[in-house]
């Protein structure tokens, strides 16, 4: 069965979470290929050094940039116990009720994120490490991964909202309804 099409702001959006989540991959490898690297110089009495504070601006990256791909591919996790058990009506409340929810959170984290950045470029904040990174450097990737997952949510539950209020459920539970496990599952598999 094909996916019934997103609303048209919905598939920029999509398409554009794919380069980032293919950006945010690559970033991945290069720490891995340089921590990896890191430690055969130390065998060898070397170091490039730096490797764990690098590891930890890639980490804080890839996540703020990688939840609003999860989002639109739907992987982020819901307890959908009580949502199969209800009639339609009420899977599409808990449905909006959850977009909803995900939108506001991370706009008050996005929004508690610019503070961090704006007293590292106020102050001009290095690391406390032999390579006395910048932090605005890092910061700014990190802010601005939480400033996009925040304007995908809130574009998301406007889609939802705009399907519901257009009678177009079909579209709805496409794109925004909990999934079923077992039904996925079994829909993977091969014959």
């Amino acid at each position: 069965m094909q996916r019934e099409s997103l609303p048209f702001w919905l598939d920029g959006i999509r398409r554009a979470n794919i380069g980032v989540a293919t950006a945010v991959g690559l970033m991945l490898v290069l720490t891995a290929l340089f921590i990896l690297a890191d430690i055969i110089l130390r065998q060898l009495g070397h170091s490039l050094g730096g490797s764990d504070e690098i590891a930890g601006y890639a980490m804080a990256i890839t996540a703020s940039w990688g939840l609003s791909y999860a989002l639109l591919e739907r992987a982020h996790v819901r307890i959908d116990i009580l949502h199969r058990r209800l009639p339609g009506g009420g899977r599409a409340f808990l449905d909006i009720t959850a977009i909803a929810s995900l939108a506001l959170t991370v706009l008050v984290v996005a929004w508690q994120c610019w503070p961090v950045l704006e007293k590292s470029l106020t102050r001009g904040s290095r690391a406390n490490t032999p390579l006395e990174t910048p932090l605005w450097i890092p910061q700014i990737l990190w802010f601005s991964g939480w400033v996009w997952f925040a304007a995908c949510a809130s574009l998301m539950l406007a889609s939802a909202c705009s399907l519901l209020h257009a009678r177009r459920r079909d579209a709805f539970d496409t794109w925004f309804a909990a999934t079923d496990e077992a039904s996925s599952i079994s829909q993977e598999q091969v014959p």
